[in-house]
């Protein structure tokens, strides 16, 4: 517990999602948090003030290489993207995962979380391309466009043809189509508009915004419920958006298998999220990926 004694934690924060620091979505992982007490891991990630920090332990299933913890400001995560990615950067730079070992699996609450490392190209020696498998993928309730409109602020000719959609694939999400980047950008969500889309008490959710583009996807998301106002990369609610845009035919068909969803552009943290699709429409699973850019070394103290 804090107080009790001094105590002093590595930690590194890098910008997942990105090649460029100072971009992308930063995250903070603290590589050996064996001493840290949940109470204090919440702490921490509030004293941080970033989208997620995320924790790694020794891992308790004989198949995974580690655990992570996940918590953003306010409450811990079942599963997040670009701590998974984040982390196993951080793993792989530490060498606590052994460079060129292949793939590897981390354990998150929600599960096992495969993980994969592309080795980038030749041009591109030490900056590899990580993609985790998104979990399965829970379909919920849909919304009425008009509510999910006067929520974001938005007209309701904004939207597309489409239902806005709950999808969880670990972080429950609704997705709304927009018609163009332009209302994507003009879309606005905090706690009062949230409060409109809770018809009845449930668990804190996620709002993504998102219209499609030649090459995916240009996406905001917002998490007020979770102490994020906007989140610059989503890659737990990416792999649920590749699904719903399959769904309704609203993936780029030019880009096969393979395309991206630029999220954060507009908050000045542009990211780029690579998708890619397993199977015909997703039947052996959605990959996530990202580059990570490293920030900031140092030690957290406290007695």
């Amino acid at each position: 517990m804090l107080g009790e004694m001094t105590s002093r934690y590595r930690y590194r924060v890098v910008d997942v999602f990105t090649r460029r620091p100072l971009e992308g979505n930063p995250l903070a992982v603290f590589p050996d948090a064996s001493g840290i007490d949940e109470t204090t891991m919440q702490a921490i990630a509030r004293e941080l003030n970033l989208s997620e920090t995320a924790f790694v332990l020794p891992a308790t299933r004989p198949d995974c290489a580690a655990r992570v913890r996940i918590f953003t400001p306010t409450r811990e995560m079942t599963f997040a993207g670009h701590p998974t990615i984040g982390a196993a950067w951080v793993l792989l730079q530490d060498g606590i995962v052994p460079a060129g070992a292949g793939p590897f699996v981390l354990e998150e609450k929600v599960g096992p979380v495969p993980v994969r490392v592309d080795p980038g190209d030749p041009v591109d020696v030490g900056d590899p391309l990580i993609w985790l498998v998104t979990p399965p993928i829970l379909e919920g309730r849909t919304y009425h466009p008009e509510v999910c409109a006067r929520a974001l602020g938005l007209r309701p000719e904004d939207l597309l043809a489409i239902a806005p959609q709950w999808l969880s694939a670990g972080n429950p999400t609704i997705f709304v189509g927009l018609r163009d980047k332009a209302a994507v950008d003009r879309a606005w969500l905090d706690l009062a508009g949230m409060k409109m889309l809770h018809e009845v008490p449930e668990e804190p959710v996620c709002v993504l915004v998102f219209a499609p583009a030649a090459n995916g996807a240009y996406a905001r998301m917002f998490a007020p419920e979770y102490g994020i106002t906007e989140d610059p990369a989503s890659g737990s609610s990416t792999g649920p958006l590749a699904a719903y845009m399959m769904r309704h035919d609203l993936a780029p068909a030019a880009s096969g298998t393979r395309w991206t969803s630029e999220q954060g552009t507009r908050m000045g943290r542009r990211s780029i999220l690579h998708v890619q699709i397993l199977g015909a429409r997703g039947a052996e699973g959605i990959e996530v990926g990202g580059y990570v850019a490293p920030l900031v070394e140092a030690v957290m103290t406290w007695e």
